[in-house]
């Protein structure tokens, strides 16, 4: 018997038993939905944060103050985070920082501004911070339109200010030629606009193009000067090469300008943007086990309930499966038929499951704020389950069939 008239016959013995076959198709299509969504999910969302770390460059790496610094007291020891890094710290590490490398300096202002251009104003969820001359270059935030601040803006504290894409939709109609040179209103403050910046999207419902930046000097003086104020360090090497050195020779230069003793631990911590895209990867790693789990598990129930129809449906055939062998019907067209069917019902049910796994992945993808990605990796995982699921459900009662007396088989009722 040909392969494609063993297919013909597996198809039609499906439609014969839909209602039974649906259900079964089903069953596998929940289980690499779970498996295709959440993994599409992972991904999605851990592209969309390797791209915005990635903003720093291959060659940039971060000071920050230490969050979880250990330091003893008379009843034991307490977690609790380290001295901010002040305004002076920040802009002595700048001048003193003899290294092939540009040194930026930011801090943060209002996570809940909002902006105003005559009667038009933003929501109250606009990002207004402070950067130096260098921050937006080293950052990787690109300029559309305009320029960035200059030295003496950002030491004086001009008036001015670089806004983001969604600021200027919302105030300028999206024309970013409209927004130069225009005077807005920042909480209380008035700016003048001289640069817009480029679109780059959001990660984690948190949008780059919702901000706001003014020159550092100027959100100093509007949110306070003391110490308890946390600047932030961004330091882009020239050569990727000397990345190391550079690090080192920042650590040290930073521990003279803290203060620290010699053998004293450090109370600030470097981020590396590929050590951050290492440190994600290794997080996604235990999320992409889990849902493999997940759909493993679904997909064994499927299996075992592929199984069970199989087998009632060898019963149920005893007479016809007697009759194709009295017609000369081999035990291998037999195994095959039977095989067929298994196979074809998971892949079905693969397809379907893949289907919708790609779309609640990119759902929840699209709603933190991710982009749309299509797994081809994943979708070729789910097939070779499927298929996997469909061989080691059907063998079993595809032998049984093959195996039966043609004479017996013949008789049965």
């Amino acid at each position: 018997m040909k392969f494609s008239e063993i297919l013909i016959m597996a198809f039609q013995n499906i439609r014969t038993n839909m209602l039974r076959a649906v259900l079964t198709l089903l069953i596998i299509a929940f289980g690499i939905m779970a498996l295709v969504g959440i993994l599409t999910a992972i991904d999605a969302i851990a592209y969309s944060l390797n791209d915005n770390f990635s903003g720093l460059g291959a060659n940039s790496f971060s000071i920050e103050r230490k969050w979880n610094e250990v330091r003893s007291r008379r009843g034991g020891r307490a977690d609790r985070p380290a001295e901010a890094i002040n305004y002076r710290q920040a802009i002595e590490f700048k001048e003193r920082f003899d290294f092939p490398a540009k040194v930026a300096v930011g801090c943060g202002g209002s996570g809940g501004a909002t902006v105003k251009f005559g009667e038009l104003k933003t929501n109250p969820n606009v990002r207004f911070d402070g950067a130096d001359e260098n921050y937006m270059p080293v950052k990787g935030l690109e300029i559309a339109l305009g320029r960035g601040f200059s030295k003496a803006e950002a030491e004086s504290g001009a008036p001015v200010a670089v806004i983001g894409s969604d600021i200027v939709k919302t105030l300028f109609n999206g024309k970013d030629e409209k927004a130069l040179d225009q005077i807005i209103t920042v909480n209380n403050t008035r700016l003048r606009v001289v640069g817009v910046m480029a679109s780059k999207g959001s990660t984690m419902n948190e949008s780059s193009d919702r901000r706001v930046f003014a020159p550092l000097a100027t959100v100093k003086a509007l949110y306070g000067a003391g110490d308890e104020k946390d600047y932030y360090l961004l330091v882009a090497v020239d050569n990727a090469v000397n990345m190391d050195a550079a690090q080192s020779e920042a650590t040290g230069l930073f521990r003279q300008i803290r203060g620290l003793r010699p053998g004293q631990d450090d109370d600030f911590e470097i981020f590396a943007s590929n050590s951050l895209v290492a440190i994600l990867k290794e997080n996604t790693v235990t999320l992409r086990l889990s849902a493999v789990a997940i759909g493993l598990m679904t997909l064994l129930g499927a299996a075992i309930g592929l199984m069970n129809i199989m087998l009632v449906s060898v019963t149920e055939r005893t007479r016809e499966i007697g009759i194709y062998k009295a017609l000369g019907a081999t035990r291998q067209s037999i195994l095959m038929q039977f095989l067929s069917e298994a196979i074809i019902i998971c892949q079905i049910g693969g397809l379907v499951g893949i289907i919708l796994g790609i779309l609640i992945g990119n759902i929840v993808t699209l709603l933190l704020g991710g982009s749309f990605l299509i797994p081809w990796g994943w979708m070729l995982l789910g097939f070779t389950l499927c298929m996997i699921v469909g061989i080691v459900s059907g063998f079993y009662p595809a032998m049984k069939a093959a195996r039966l007396d043609p004479i017996e088989s013949l008789r049965y009722e």
